[in-house]
């Protein structure tokens, strides 16, 4: 296994456009990448076409479709908020690609944002009103939205959170309440259509 100062050679090495360093940051954390997608794609139903290898694999090819020199990650902590966007970027693509193939795709009105991840949301309506909401809240508190992308999208407990943000469990629980809330408020007045 590398270590966690090999991790930061690494991926100051992609930052400045080496693929093979990406290629074995990816390779390094993958089974945590995996860990992360099997979390959020928990309670599915069957038939959905994307699993958790397909959305490791998906974030993946987002992280290195950049432009060389693209990559702003700094750390292990940052490489993971970036995987989290990653992963809600294919998710989000995903449910909007399942109701342009449903007949009659109208979005429903999402009224409950749950406390727990375990069940996750549907692929489908829920995903792109919690988008929207993100979206909204990104633009008032993009530090609220990376605790929440890190929750929902990499299924990381509080304490995984803190640790990556480097700062305390508390903090990161208080700013999950007030995301909560935010999105819970928004989501009540996004339109159905």
């Amino acid at each position: 296994m590398t270590s966690s100062g090999d991790i930061t050679v690494l991926l100051d090495a992609a930052r400045g456009g080496d693929r093979e360093a990406m290629d074995r940051v990816l390779a390094t954390l993958y089974q945590e990448l995996h860990g992360m997608a099997r979390r959020q794609l928990a309670g599915q139903q069957q038939g959905h076409t994307l699993d958790a290898t397909a959305l490791v694999h998906e974030a993946y090819l987002k992280l290195i479709g950049r432009e060389p020199g693209a990559i702003q990650f700094d750390d292990r902590s940052h490489f993971f908020a970036y995987a989290a966007s990653a992963m809600r970027s294919v998710i989000v693509d995903y449910a909007r690609q399942r109701l342009a193939q449903k007949r009659g795709g109208d979005l429903h009105r999402v009224t409950d944002l749950p406390d727990d991840i375990e069940g996750g949301f549907s692929l489908d309506e829920d995903m792109l009103g919690l988008d929207r909401a993100l979206e909204r809240l990104s633009s008032v508190d993009p530090r609220l939205t990376k605790v929440v992308e890190l929750r929902y999208f990499a299924g990381l407990s509080e304490l995984e959170i803190s640790a990556l943000l480097e700062r305390s469990e508390r903090s990161v629980r208080r700013d999950w309440q007030k995301a909560r809330m935010f999105l819970l408020a928004s989501l009540g007045e996004a339109p159905a259509a």
